[in-house]
């Protein structure tokens, strides 16, 4: 008999990123005495990926449960016996399979599962089984791993931080991180769905580019492709005209969820749930149980359909002012760690007019966290509908200046020595701001318009965002104060009021702290803050102390603060171990960070690497082959690649077009 091998596995059109520990864990499971591994998981989150490359050149043979073939005895091993068998005979013809893929498990009919339970039991074929955990599944695969014949990798959903890598490796870095974010909310996790959305935007010219970056964007409703479509044909084909009812006004309050209470049909509410395609929160709010629907229920619908669902825009405005007011509370509690804020989301994908008070709001909230492209992201778009915005355009030159990217017509932070919050190099018509002495807070002249700083001779921004006034002398006599002009502080509202309200008041003394520079004990830190605990040990050097306060940092979301706390206790630590582990905490936060380049960060990744490594790697980051790099050093050209190849390891880089950034992660080059 011959046994077809699925010798080249599929290949597919996006890269595999992350799960690099998964990945080990496979391939250790079909080591030598091992008899394989179970992999299971919600649907698209990278299940037959990940066997795919845990299989790669392996030569194994791949059977797959298909639908309506649970009927149809051995249907899935049908290639791979020669006629019909009894079980017992099956499992001899297979006794010369060693390895085994089995794909979609959870639709094997009963006499394959049989089948592939016995050859787990019968021990000389090493098995990977890959199956959902959601739905009923053949009694015989889920006895694989309760019964304890294979071990279990339950996966969870690819984090955020892979997720945002992927949508860049797979679509050439052309989506701007807002975008990139509403894609992932989008797909929840389904990484095809994820992939057919992204591809759909290119087909049918969705993307607009946003100026000045090399980034494209998407506004608007969900196309409603072939694949859009088949992934809700639950919500688009229910044909009871109460349920569709039900679910089209579900889709039209979103994103503000209503209660059981507003006037619904009870009965079809409960059938709808049965059938999973609304959840009810256990305080009786009703919302579609994929973030999917909504949009594609809106965009399918008619246009009297639209107009008779649609709410007001002052019920829109009511819910973003109360977003609003809980972002600035957040602020003055100094926490900004991850919240649900549907309701600006929403305007910004589907109506494309995000007031610049509220995106100003989130682009603080998010520099402060470290998310310094989205910060950007945020503060271009207030200025796409109020474009001379004062808020915005300190917002989006703080978050480029820390990304290396100086934002044109505004200014870049700097000290006059280079010693400031942040060196950079304007853009055209961008004068640097410079310090008047080199040590304090940035203060200078930078492009100002009429308004902005009236009764104010000299303007700066403080590294983490506080205003500087300075006197007509530069001499930075007042410091920490906001800048009063009246495009600054927007009418009416609190927004205003968060971003340069009591919070402000200490963070130019922060800054100092991000530098390195420890400022005196006057109180000018909040006691007993995070920020308070990082001043004070790094005016003592203290090492376990910086890292102490770093976790502190992060727990409260600032997540580049932390970076920086721990980069600074690696000079700090006397221990040489307990300075890698802060260097390698440092780095790994400074990558959450979206490529933050601030001075305390500077160089961090080579000091991972020997001192011959951090020699060639320096070398080919400024663009020399390897054969120069052999020349210059006087080694071959294979240990030039050999010491590559380490450094790439150490780095995490895939190659040497990663190594500019990564030589002075985050450093100060742009990016």
């Amino acid at each position: 008999m011959k046994i077809e091998r699925d010798a080249h596995m599929l290949e597919l059109p996006w890269p595999f990123t992350g799960r690099a520990g998964e990945l080990e864990l496979v391939r250790r499971s079909l080591a030598a005495g091992r008899h394989g591994i179970v992999v299971t998981g919600p649907a698209g989150c990278g299940k037959t990926r990940l066997a795919t490359e845990a299989l790669r050149g392996t030569g194994c043979a791949k059977v797959s449960g298909t639908p309506g073939t649970h009927r149809i005895p051995f249907a899935a091993f049908a290639h791979l016996l020669p006629e019909p068998v009894s079980l017992h005979r099956a499992v001899q013809l297979l006794s010369g399979v060693r390895l085994l893929l089995v794909d979609d498990a959870h639709l094997l009919d009963d006499s394959s599962a049989a089948l592939v339970h016995h050859l787990a039991v019968h021990g000389r074929t090493r098995l990977v089984v890959v199956a959902r955990d959601t739905g009923p599944l053949p009694g015989a695969v889920s006895r694989l791993w309760t019964g304890e014949v294979l071990p279990r990798l339950a996966l969870e959903p690819l984090p955020d931080d892979d997720l945002a890598d992927l949508l860049t490796a797979g679509t050439g870095g052309r989506l701007e991180p807002l975008t990139m974010n509403r894609l992932r909310r989008l797909a929840a996790g389904d990484l095809r769905l994820l992939r057919d959305l992204s591809a759909a935007l290119g087909e049918h010219a969705l993307l607009t580019p946003v100026p000045g970056t090399p980034t494209a964007a998407w506004r608007g409703p969900v196309p409603l492709t072939e694949t859009v479509r088949l992934r809700a044909a639950a919500v688009l084909g229910r044909t009871d005209p109460t349920d569709r009812e039900t679910l089209d006004r579900l889709a039209f309050t979103d994103p503000l969820a209503p209660h059981l209470d507003d006037d619904f049909d009870l009965p079809s509410l409960e059938r709808l749930e049965a059938d999973g395609l609304v959840t009810i929160s256990p305080s009786g709010e009703v919302t579609l149980a994929h973030p999917l629907y909504g949009p594609v229920l809106r965009a399918a619908a008619g246009t009297l359909r639209t107009r008779r669902l649609t709410r007001t825009p002052d019920e829109y405005t009511a819910a973003l002012k109360s977003e609003s007011a809980a972002l600035e509370d957040r602020l003055q509690a100094a926490d900004v760690r991850p919240v649900p804020l549907p309701v600006g989301d929403w305007l910004l994908a589907e109506t494309a007019a995000v007031p610049a008070d509220y995106a100003a709001l989130r682009a603080r909230y998010d520099r402060l966290r470290g998310a310094l492209r989205e910060a950007a992201s945020w503060a271009r778009e207030g200025l796409r509908t109020t474009p001379d915005d004062a808020l915005c355009h300190r917002e989006l030159s703080l978050s480029t200046t820390q990304l290396g990217e100086p934002h044109p017509g505004s200014f870049v932070v700097g000290s006059g020595d280079g010693t400031g919050a942040v060196a950079g190099v304007a853009g055209s018509g961008s004068p640097v701001v410079g310090s008047g002495d080199g040590t304090g807070a940035a203060v200078g002249e930078p492009h100002m318009r009429p308004g902005d700083c009236e009764g104010a001779a000299a303007v700066g921004v403080a590294c983490s965002g506080s205003p500087v006034v300075g006197s007509g002398d530069r001499s930075g006599a007042a410091v920490g104060e906001p800048c009063p002009g009246p495009s600054a502080t927007p009418p009416g509202g609190r927004i205003g009021t968060a971003v340069d309200g009591p919070y402000e008041d200490w963070t130019a003394a922060y800054d100092a702290v991000r530098r390195g520079v420890a400022p005196p004990a006057d109180g000018s830190l909040p006691p007993g803050s995070p920020f308070a605990r990082h001043a004070e040990a790094l005016a003592r050097a203290d090492g376990p102390a910086l890292d102490r306060a770093a976790a502190l940092l992060e727990a409260r979301g600032f997540l580049l603060f932390a970076a920086e706390a721990h980069a600074q206790a690696v000079a700090a630590h006397r221990d040489p171990s307990a300075a890698r582990l802060s260097r390698t905490r440092a780095i790994t936060l400074a990558r959450r960070c979206q490529g933050a380049r601030t001075p305390a960060l500077a160089g961090l990744a080579l000091g991972e690497l020997t001192a011959r490594q951090r020699q060639i790697v320096t070398l080919a980051a400024a663009g020399l082959s390897n054969r120069e790099i052999a020349d210059r050093l006087t080694l071959s050209i294979r240990t030039v690649g050999n010491h590559l190849y380490g450094a790439y390891t150490r780095l995490g880089a895939s190659d040497r077009g990663a190594l500019p950034r990564l030589t002075d992660l985050p450093g100060t080059r742009s990016a």
